[in-house]
């Protein structure tokens, strides 16, 4: 039952106090009526007694307290669902933004959607491969898990994030595949690079894409990565697709957080942070995994600028708590010219050794990561003391790996924007490059693999 009320009392920001209201409950649409007939949305944020805290979508400028008509709907944020989503691009609330008819839902689903009952969780074990070779090769991502890129301003996390779009599958190429792309606070300019890249290669058909500008509301923006997974959900849980959900920025999106608890005036924690900003991050981190009995799955890839390229500030720190690792980009790297610049020591995936092996990539798989892993870290090492004391101070084994870490840089970090290495090719590549190390250095590959992959020259 809709419930109307003239009793606006006072208006801070984007923030509107409504006196004397009854049954009106946490989370719940409003309609806000003003004096020239148009009308605006909002969000109940807080409920007291008899007071509500409303916060509008278009923001509070040029409405009058005593003429305007507030409306409560007695539902909270939902989105229209069918399978013709597919395809499409959306504003953060789930509006059409490409010009295309409005969905025809098969249902409609609450944003804030249900949590996943531990018990009923499935483990992550299968292998997705993003064409990416520090990422395949040393920090895999499975199927079901959360792993987070960690970047900083000015480098190239947005082709990243396309890249992974266009080319991420299920190894199994008769699995269905689809990815839920939300965009955060970002330029229009971005915006449109992003949805040209995705025309242009083709990976729209499969894709559902939630846009949210830099000038849209700050309510707007946090509902938008909620908007992303509901019907990341329901492509999954009901419609039996494998989803890879990329969150960019999460940044943004904790600072919308940060400028509505500020307006609500609540004690702010660290870095003027709300103190639920933990609580908030793990409602959408843990919307990702698998559930027993159902053949779909949620994988996440969220993507975050970490401000001062500090990974202690509270948004990398809080989401390297929730989520399975953290891929890690590299600006001394991207100076060098280096695409993608992922740094690969700090990095890791703590679920890689669950979707790889026999009849996952192959069986050589650990072995090659973990040398790979061993003798770029000897290499840079051996670099560092080449600074210090000079080449000549070098043995010839360190001589060995300080060139096997200049070609690892420029052989399996660095790769083209639209090359898409299969697992296949990544290894080939991890074995070219063991071969600049002498074999009996090779300790952490089984003997037999080695015979086989490496040759016995």
């Amino acid at each position: 039952m809709v419930k109307e009320y003239k009793t606006v009392s006072e208006i801070i920001g984007p923030l509107m106090l409504v006196e004397e209201v009854e049954g009106v409950k946490y989370g719940e649409i409003t309609e806000v009526e003003l004096p020239d007939g148009s009308i605006r949305t909002g969000q109940v944020l807080e409920v007291n007694a008899d007071k509500a805290l409303v916060q509008l979508f278009e923001g509070t400028s040029g409405v009058n307290i005593t003429q305007s008509k507030i409306r409560f709907q007695g539902r909270g944020i939902e989105i229209p669902l069918s399978l013709d989503i597919l395809g499409r691009v959306f504003d953060g609330l789930g509006r059409p933004k490409d010009d295309g008819p409005s969905i025809m839902p098969e249902k409609r689903l609450n944003i804030n959607g249900n949590p996943i009952n531990p018990f009923a969780r499935d483990y992550p074990s299968e292998f997705i491969q993003t064409g990416i070779s520090t990422i395949d090769g040393l920090n895999t991502l499975v199927r079901g898990q959360k792993l987070p890129i960690f970047s900083a301003s000015g480098l190239p996390h947005n082709r990243i994030a396309a890249q992974i779009a266009r080319q991420a599958k299920v190894i199994k190429g008769e699995e269905n595949f689809a990815v839920v792309f939300a965009a955060m606070g970002i330029t229009f300019e971005e915006a449109n690079y992003f949805q040209e890249d995705f025309r242009k290669t083709g990976a729209i058909e499969r894709a559902v894409m939630f846009i949210n500008l830099a000038d849209d509301p700050a309510i707007e923006r946090i509902a938008t990565p909620r908007m992303a997974l509901t019907a990341a959900e329901y492509i999954a849980f009901e419609k039996d697709m494998h989803v890879l959900v990329i969150l960019t920025d999460m940044t943004n999106y904790c600072e919308a957080l940060r400028e509505v608890s500020a307006a609500r005036k609540e004690i702010p924690g660290r870095r003027g942070y709300p103190g639920y900003l933990y609580t908030d991050l793990s409602t959408i981190y843990e919307r990702a995994g698998r559930i027993k009995g159902k053949k779909g799955s949620i994988t996440q890839f969220p993507i975050l600028t970490m401000p001062e390229d500090d990974k202690t500030h509270p948004i990398p720190d809080l989401t390297g708590y929730i989520t399975e690792g953290q891929i890690i980009l590299s600006r001394a790297l991207h100076r060098r010219g280096i695409y993608p610049p992922i740094d690969v020591l700090p990095s890791l995936s703590r679920l890689r050794d669950k979707g790889i092996g026999d009849e996952k990539t192959r069986k050589d798989h650990a072995g090659v990561a973990n040398q790979l892993f061993s003798d770029y870290a000897k290499g840079k090492e051996a670099k560092e003391l080449a600074i210090i004391l000079g080449e000549a101070a070098l043995t010839d084994l360190d001589k060995s790996y300080s060139k096997f870490a200049d070609a690892f840089e420029l052989k399996f970090v660095q790769q083209g924007e639209y090359e898409d290495r299969s697992i296949k090719d990544t290894l080939s590549i991890g074995w070219d490059l063991l071969k600049i190390i002498p074999k009996m250095e090779l300790k952490r590959i089984k003997d037999e693999y080695i015979e086989e992959f490496l040759g016995k020259e």
